[in-house]
C-alpha cells in the first residue's frame, strides 16, 4: 500500500512546513474518493519518502499494519475511526485496537455517537468532524425527465432508494446486520401497505440479501450495480424516499448526499443522522412516523461544502503538528 502525502501550503502553518501522509487503501470505497477530493481541492498530492517529524493520517484504520512501526513511532499519528459495531467488537478486535492505540496521538471521528463510543476505550484525545460534501457531485437537478427516461424508471411509481451494501462479503448471502437490511425490508413492506405503487431502486455492490428478500415478497425493484457519481446523483434526484435503516454507522455519507441533492430521506438514529436531519426525519420502530425535511437537511450541511468543509480538518492537523 502506497503512503500518499499532501503537503500543506506554508501560509496555513507558521512554525514549519508539514507533510501529511494519508494511507491509501485502493478499495473503491468512499475513503478513496475523499482522498482524491482532499488532494484536488485542499492540498495538491505529492509522493514522498516517509521520514521523521511528519504527520501520518491513518484514514483507514484497518490498514495501519502496512505502515512500518518505525515511522509510526517517529511521527505524529492521527487515526480516523469511522464507526464501532458493538455487536462485532469482540476480544480479537479489542486487542487489535489496543495494539494500534499505542501509536496513535489523536483520533478523529465523523459523528458524535462514534466519539462517545471511542471515549470508552481510549484515553487519547478525540475530535469529531464530519466529512466534507462535494457540491460539484451532489446537487439538485431541476429537469428530471431525462433521468426517468435514462434509467427506464416509471414516473407513476413511488421510488424508494437504498445505495449501500447490505450483504456480508464472506458468503454473499448473509445480511450485514449493522446496515439493517432486515429492517429495510420491513420498512418497505410497511410503506407498501399504504402505497401500492412502490418500486425499490438499489445501487452498489453486495445487495444479494435485499434482492433475494424483494423477490420473495414480490416487490418490484431495479438494480444498478455499478454507477459513476454523476449517475448516482441522478438517481438520488428522482427518489420519493431514501431510507437509512442501519443499526451502526459512521456516516453514512448517503445522509449528506441526500441533503445536498435535496432528496427526501428518513433514517434511524445512527451516525450523523441526528446532526444533519430534523427530529421528524428520524425513526425507531415505525418508519411511517418519519417525515423528510429537505430544507432543514440542506441548511445543516451548508458549512460542510467544499472548501469550508476542509477548515476544521486543517485546524486539527495544525494543532496536532504543533503540539
Amino acid at each position: 500500500t502506497a503512503i500518499l502525502c499532501s503537503m500543506c501550503k506554508e501560509k496555513h502553518y507558521s512554525r514549519r512546513q508539514m507533510k501529511i501522509y494519508i494511507n491509501s487503501i485502493n478499495e473503491d470505497w468512499i475513503i478513496d474518493r475523499l482522498i482524491k477530493e482532499w488532494n484536488k481541492f485542499n492540498f495538491p498530492q505529492q509522493k514522498y519518502i516517509l521520514g521523521k517529524k511528519d504527520l501520518i493520517w491513518i484514514i483507514a484504520p484497518w490498514t495501519w499494519k502496512k505502515i512500518p512501526r518505525y515511522f509510526l513511532k517517529s511521527n505524529k499519528v492521527l487515526c480516523t475511526i469511522h464507526h464501532i459495531d458493538e455487536d462485532k467488537f469482540n476480544h480479537e478486535q479489542e486487542n487489535e485496537f489496543k495494539a494500534r492505540d499505542k501509536y496513535v496521538d489523536h483520533y478523529h471521528t465523523i459523528s458524535n455517537k462514534t466519539y462517545h463510543q471511542l471515549k470508552q476505550i481510549t484515553k487519547k484525545p478525540i475530535t469529531e468532524i464530519p466529512w466534507w460534501v462535494n457540491q460539484n457531485i451532489w446537487f439538485d437537478i431541476n429537469d428530471k425527465q431525462y433521468i426517468y427516461d435514462k434509467f427506464r424508471l416509471p414516473e407513476d411509481k413511488y421510488l424508494i432508494g437504498s445505495f449501500q451494501r447490505d450483504t456480508e462479503g464472506y458468503d454473499l448471502k448473509s445480511p450485514k446486520l449493522s446496515k439493517g437490511p432486515d429492517r429495510l425490508i420491513d420498512n418497505i413492506m410497511e410503506i407498501k401497505a399504504i402505497k401500492n405503487n412502490v418500486l425499490v431502486v438499489l445501487a452498489g455492490r453486495r445487495r444479494q440479501y435485499v434482492i433475494e428478500k424483494l423477490k420473495n415478497y414480490n416487490i418490484e425493484f431495479k438494480y444498478f450495480e455499478m454507477l459513476n457519481f454523476s449517475e448516482l446523483n441522478e438517481l438520488y434526484n428522482v427518489l420519493n424516499l431514501y431510507v437509512v435503516s442501519s443499526r451502526y454507522e459512521g456516516g453514512p455519507q448517503s445522509i449528506v448526499e441526500c441533503a445536498a441533492s435535496r432528496t427526501p430521506i428518513v433514517s434511524t438514529d445512527v451516525g450523523i443522522a441526528s446532526q444533519i436531519l430534523s427530529n421528524e426525519s428520524i425513526y425507531s420502530d415505525n418508519i411511517l412516523d418519519a417525515k423528510p425535511n429537505l430544507d432543514y437537511a440542506e441548511k445543516m450541511i451548508s458549512n460542510l461544502k467544499i472548501p469550508n468543509g476542509f477548515l476544521k480538518f486543517n485546524k486539527l492537523l495544525k494543532e496536532i503538528n504543533e503540539n
